[in-house]
C-alpha cells in the first residue's frame, strides 16, 4: 500500500517537473509570442473580412 502511494507520488512530481519545464521552456524562448506572430496574418486575414458597423 505504502508503495502504491509512494509511486502515485512519484508520477505526480515527475508530472509537475515536466510541465515546469515546457513552461520555462516556452517562458525562455518566448515561443508564446512568436507563436502569436506567426499566426497574426492568418488572424489579419480573418478578422478583415469581418463586416464593420460603421455607426459610431
Amino acid at each position: 500500500m505504502i508503495d502504491a502511494i509512494l509511486h502515485f507520488i512519484a508520477i505526480v512530481a515527475a508530472v509537475a517537473v515536466g510541465l515546469f519545464a515546457v513552461t520555462f521552456l516556452v517562458y525562455f524562448f518566448n515561443l508564446d509570442m512568436k507563436l502569436t506572430a506567426a499566426l497574426s496574418p492568418l488572424f489579419e486575414k480573418h478578422y478583415d473580412k469581418i463586416d464593420r458597423d460603421k455607426h459610431l
